[in-house]
């Protein structure tokens, strides 16, 4: 499973086509270099790339969950399928985002991919700027997800 770090501004042409940095291309497998799949994020308004490896990762837990029989899964499913994509790397490193995905994310003339452990964000450029949490909201959070609240043992 590859691992993304860093964040990469990034110029998307008139036709929708971004360069996939260098930099995000050496922190995959090789063989997971040029196929990917793209939707819209759950939660958030950007989009989200995963590699094939980590695609099929996220359909087997979806599929560990979920019953395609019960109406209120098979509505999640739908959903959470609406306007994913495949995309393939052309011979200059560049994908070709569907229009539709670029608008449902208001991303224009620039782009942010930012590396999120095993998925790449792709954020409008403002959008991104306003997106974090203060460092004070964001040492609250880190509290409250990764803290437990007992001191280490060896103390």
């Amino acid at each position: 499973m590859s691992t993304f770090i860093g964040e990469y501004n990034c110029k998307v042409d008139n036709k929708g086509r971004i360069l996939f940095p260098s930099a995000l291309k050496k922190q995959m497998k090789p063989e997971m270099q040029d196929r990917f799949v793209i939707k819209k994020d759950i939660f958030d308004r950007c989009l989200v790339l995963y590699t094939m490896e980590e695609w099929d990762r996220q359909n087997e837990l979806i599929r560990s969950r979920l019953n395609p029989y019960n109406k209120e899964h098979n509505v999640f499913l739908r959903n959470f399928y609406r306007g994913a994509a495949e995309i393939v790397l052309d011979g200059n490193n560049r994908m070709l985002i569907p229009r539709r995905l670029l608008e449902a994310a208001g991303i224009g003339k620039t782009a942010v991919l930012a590396g999120m452990d095993s998925k790449i964000e792709i954020w409008a450029e403002d959008t991104y700027s306003d997106a974090g949490a203060s460092e004070d909201e964001f040492a609250v959070l880190a509290e409250k997800i990764m803290g437990d609240g007992k001191k280490d043992k060896g103390e």
